[in-house]
């Protein structure tokens, strides 16, 4: 399993860097959207926006990794979603979101580097 050996939130994106040196920008709004969790999975295939109320510009208020992905937490309070490291190395924001395979908060922006 590919693990990143740094993730961070900047300008409204997530910065994914994968122990090869590269480096992945991922639009903060774009992963909101595509959300794993089983609520928004849901609201996905019923056809319906899973959160009508986002805050403009969505930013990221923690980054918890869970072994297998990352938990994001987002402005708008949504922390349910882990998305898996896999997942997130072939992230297209247009590809179909309804068939996605399987909280620390602070005021800075938030960041991890495993130790």
């Amino acid at each position: 399993m590919k693990v990143p050996v740094e993730l961070r939130s900047e300008s409204g994106e997530l910065i994914v860097i994968w122990p090869d040196g590269a480096r992945q920008r991922l639009v903060l709004a774009d992963l909101r959207a595509a959300c794993p969790c089983g609520y928004c999975r849901g609201a996905r295939l019923r056809g319906m926006e899973p959160a009508e109320s986002r805050p403009n510009p969505l930013e990221l208020t923690g980054i918890a990794p869970m072994g297998y992905g990352v938990q994001l937490v987002f402005s708008d309070g949504h922390d349910r979603g882990i998305y898996p490291w896999s997942w997130l190395a072939n992230f297209a924001p247009d590809a179909d979101v309804t068939a996605l395979p399987g909280t620390a908060t602070s005021s800075a922006a938030p960041s991890w580097t495993p130790r």
